[in-house]
């Protein structure tokens, strides 16, 4: 059996395309003592709220009725947000040459976060370029990969 996120994203899929967006992510996690399930869309031109409600009351009896998680949760649709994470091989390709931050689990010469270019990514490496030159940041260092808005 696929895991909770697999089986939700198949079942949300659809219903999220026929409202003109794509399934970003789905999670299930524990917060303050109380689970979230929150599947995240993404809509060419950006999610509005009309979308997110739309499919929040489409999806929500479905999963009910399918009944895939024990106990009380809180199920949240939102949009990926302008700073989203990259997960995916396929996230990172599609946001090559934009504006990225690295968070790393332990410090590099005294910083734990990096602020670049996204140059690309290959075999879970991901390359930026961080004050002019390309630094290579290993899948097993990197704690989180998100787009980043400068102004």
């Amino acid at each position: 059996m696929s895991k909770l996120t697999d089986l939700v994203t198949q079942l949300a899929a659809p219903i999220a395309e026929k409202n003109g967006c794509e399934i970003w992510d789905v999670e299930y996690v524990k917060e303050a003592g109380i689970w979230y399930l929150r599947v995240y869309i993404d809509c060419e031109g950006g999610v509005n709220i009309d979308q997110c409600e739309a499919i929040s009351r489409e999806l929500d009896p479905i999963l009910d009725e399918k009944d895939y998680i024990e106990g009380n949760y809180t199920f949240e649709v939102s949009s990926a947000g302008a700073e989203r994470v990259l997960k995916r091989p396929s996230d990172f390709a599609r946001f090559i040459g934009s504006t990225v931050e690295v968070k790393l689990y332990k410090s590099r010469n005294g910083s734990k976060e990096f602020v670049g270019l996204l140059q690309g990514y290959e075999n879970g490496t991901t390359a930026v370029e961080v004050a002019g030159r390309t630094e290579l940041f290993t899948k097993e260092e990197t704690a989180q990969v998100r787009l980043r808005i400068t102004f």
